[in-house]
């Protein structure tokens, strides 16, 4: 009864997640939309590049941002060095000439989070949008986010976030979907309330509630968002402000376990929604966040449990099928020309296996998880 009892609860923790609450969203959203309003308005706004030895990458970055559809005398581009070794600082330099961009070379390396604090506070726009030095913008990306502030309640809008030449890179493709299926939650999430997370590779916040977060933060671009919500302001999506960015700046399980590392930090931040309460945000929260990383340990449970109740038919084909499933996960693995369909269960068990090592970064603290080049 117990071994039962764990592979039904278990099941339930991993499909919850990815296939009920999506579901559950859906409903809900068919049901009380709350949209933002929009307009077009033009305030100051500063373009923040926080970058460490993006030298393959900064001047492309820079003529980006000098030809976005946004008034030039409204729009500041700021490259933000954190102790750079390699030639930034020299390229970004070089268009500082126009009075447009300016430089704030930063010494030593101290983290992305530290430079962030340390910059916000001389940029000189109303709105502060936050761009990778790796993501390319759509000309009308940031009119778009700015559109959006029209709207009172709203504190910060997220961009949406696109994988270019996805088939150039082993897990290209699987990136592109598991963005795509983000940008569906997200969508309904921002519709009924607020976003939690925002993408690191554009969004946007009023300057006056930048909260200035602890430089041991690892996943800023969740934690500013939820700590605006927390002070009661909506964090909407807005999917028609448009990131590039290749999928090859992606890869790496590093990459993954500093995620899931900054995931488990940002634990924390559910006392911002529990007082004053925020109901709706505090079960997107629970359910997109707390839920998934549940799941790598329901995994566990789930195939244990299951070699416990072979004696009953619908469990041995229960456990053939997690065998097929991980005999996929391997063949996906070991063969990098391997079909797409094997491909994704490989991600899967990535994403997911990346938990553990997570965990002991995130109690460590981010002393060990450097800022590194991708």
């Amino acid at each position: 009864m117990t071994a039962e009892l764990l592979f039904w609860f278990s099941l339930a923790f991993v499909v919850y997640p990815y296939a009920g609450y999506p579901a559950l969203l859906f409903l809900l959203s068919k049901l009380f939309r709350r949209p933002i309003q929009r307009a077009s308005i033009e305030p100051p706004v500063s373009l923040l590049i926080p970058a460490y030895n993006e030298e393959k990458v900064i001047e492309a970055k820079i003529r980006n941002a000098l030809a976005l559809d946004y008034p030039p005398d409204k729009l500041e581009i700021v490259v933000a060095s954190d102790g750079s070794t390699d030639a930034t600082n020299d390229i970004a330099a070089r268009f500082t000439n126009s009075g447009r961009v300016r430089l704030l070379a930063f010494s030593p390396n101290r983290g992305k989070t530290a430079v962030l604090n340390d910059a916000v506070g001389r940029l000189q726009g109303e709105i502060v949008v936050f761009t990778d030095a790796a993501s390319m913008l759509e000309p009308d990306a940031v009119r778009r986010l700015v559109a959006c502030f029209a709207d009172p309640r709203v504190g910060a809008v997220s961009g949406l976030y696109r994988v270019r030449n996805a088939a150039g890179a082993q897990l290209g493709a699987q990136e592109d979907f598991y963005w795509q299926y983000e940008t569906f939650l997200k969508r309904m999430e921002s519709d009924l309330d607020s976003i939690l997370g925002a993408h690191g590779a554009l969004y946007a916040i009023r300057k006056e509630l930048y909260p200035y977060p602890e430089p041991s933060i690892i996943n800023d671009d969740y934690v500013i968002p939820v700590r605006i919500v927390g002070r009661g302001y909506r964090v909407c999506y807005e999917p028609e402000a448009i990131a590039w960015e290749e999928a090859h700046e992606m890869r790496g399980f590093s990459r993954r376990i500093r995620i899931m590392a900054g995931n488990f930090q940002q634990l924390r931040e559910l006392l911002a929604l529990l007082w004053p309460p925020r109901p709706l945000p505090l079960f997107f929260f629970l359910s997109h966040k707390v839920a998934r990383l549940a799941v790598p340990f329901a995994l566990l449970v789930l195939l244990l449990s299951n070699a416990f109740l072979l004696s009953q038919v619908f469990y041995q084909a229960a456990l053939i099928a997690q065998a097929a499933f991980y005999l996929a996960v391997l063949t996906g693995g070991v063969l990098p020309k391997a079909p797409r369909l094997l491909r994704l269960p490989y991600y899967f068990v990535m994403v997911n296996a990346a938990a553990l090592p997570g965990i002991y970064y995130a109690l460590r603290g981010r002393r060990n998880m450097a800022w590194k080049r991708r």
